[in-house]
């Protein structure tokens, strides 16, 4: 019988308070541990969650009493924490992205591979509802082959300053400055995310330099990582032969839904998202002549926000623009909510209903000793042609074959996501 886990939490920012809960109550866990920088951070999230406190990640990975990490720091440092964990034999949850640098993707796929430790990141992208419905139509032949897609992840910096002031303080502008195309994995796990072992061959951006946010981006010092885009476009040509446009944005006057798939589109049927209602359309079979438009939203929206879109539809875009429900943890139908545990009836969840079942994926493959679905071969496929393309963005859109680590190991099976 496996060891339950053991895990502690490193970074008591934005985000960990959602998961904390969760992995408490798994059923796989039994004990949850907390550390930050900052020992206040930490003291209060003791005293919020009842749990222990470590002092620091470097004890966290020395400690036998400890087995997993859930690491929850500030993005660009999830590389290097990630490695230092596996070498030290822990299993590894991390929050996106995998890492900033594509040596260091090497490295941890290269350690996994090596140690058989579980390693899943947690990509909310993945678990979406119309990730979910997409690949399920796409398993069941109602798209036929795969022609073009399109997702973005829109996400205006003024919405993010208190996110970089948690840990740069009156600096935040300088780690803001963040290239757009090093945070792709929330874009690009929609297209992936629901063609399983499809990947990107080659890709080619381009970056908007045209920001007013003049404080935070540029090559002048602005930023730590003398980058000039605060918005940036990539096309990908895919291995199956298709071809998908990610956008990563982060200025700009938009709002809700802020990651979404606007349209996938194949030989024999396609999906269209705008705003809040979502359709399928694809031929009849029996009519070779006659496509079939049909309205599927009732699938893919939360059922309350489903009535108000049907009702009162300006107050459905308000509730959206407010990230009520959308957003702040409502699953949607779609949504096989009867697999997770029971102990997390109740629970608070978030981003479009996707944290437990992020949580219950990176317990049952400690537990099972199988690969989560976003395992290092499925992640780096998310994230490498991102960083590609902020190379191919600062020489101008230059067109580059993307590096791919391959498959899993045929001999490691991947969990179900139903």
């Amino acid at each position: 019988m496996k060891e339950k886990m053991r895990i502690c939490i490193i970074g008591c920012g934005r985000f960990s308070p959602f998961f904390v809960p969760l992995f408490k109550a798994h059923p796989v866990v039994e004990k949850v541990y907390v550390c930050d920088i900052k020992p206040e951070r930490a003291e209060d999230f003791s005293k919020r969650f009842d749990v222990e406190i470590i002092n620091s990640f470097e004890e966290a990975i020395a400690s036998d009493k400890i087995n997993a990490v859930a690491i929850f720091t500030p993005r660009f440092t999830h590389g290097k924490l990630v490695i230092e964990a596996l070498k030290a034999g822990k299993h590894v949850y991390s929050s996106v992205p995998c890492a900033v640098d594509v040596d260091e993707i090497r490295e941890i796929e290269e350690l996994v591979r090596k140690t058989r430790l579980t390693y899943s990141m947690g990509e909310t992208g993945y678990y979406r509802a119309a990730t979910i419905f997409c690949r399920r139509e796409y398993k069941k032949g109602t798209f036929g082959k795969f022609a073009y897609g399109e997702a973005q992840y829109n996400h205006d910096i003024r919405k993010m300053e208190n996110s970089f002031r948690s840990f740069g303080g009156e600096e935040w502008r300088k780690y803001a400055g963040i290239p757009p195309m090093w945070y792709p994995t929330h874009s690009t796990s929609m297209i992936l995310g629901a063609m399983p072992g499809v990947y990107a061959k080659k890709v080619v951006a381009f970056g908007f330099k045209g920001s007013p946010r003049t404080d935070i981006y540029g090559t002048d010092g602005q930023n730590l990582y003398d980058n000039p885009f605060s918005n940036t476009a990539m096309l990908l040509e895919l291995s199956n032969g298709g071809i998908a446009r990610i956008s990563e944005n982060r200025c700009l006057g938009w709002h809700c839904p802020e990651t979404f798939i606007s349209q996938f589109y194949g030989s024999e049927g396609c999906y269209e998202f705008s705003v809040a209602r979502h359709s399928l359309s694809y031929w009849k079979p029996d009519y070779p002549d006659v496509i079939k438009l049909t309205d599927v939203t009732d699938q893919l929206q939360p059922p309350d926000l489903y009535r108000m879109i049907n009702e009162n539809y300006e107050q459905a875009l308000n509730d959206i623009s407010h990230a009520e429900g959308y957003i702040q943890g409502t699953p949607s139908p779609i949504h096989p909510i009867e697999r997770l545990p029971k102990e997390f009836d109740g629970l608070k969840n978030g981003h479009n209903g996707t944290h437990k079942f992020i949580v219950d994926d990176f317990c049952r493959a400690y537990q099972t000793g199988k690969l989560s679905p976003c395992n290092i071969w499925q992640v780096a496929r998310f994230n490498i042609p991102g960083l590609m393309a902020h190379q191919s963005a600062l020489k101008g859109g230059a067109t580059m074959d993307v590096i791919d680590l391959g498959d899993p190991p045929a001999d490691w099976e991947i969990l179900s996501d139903e």
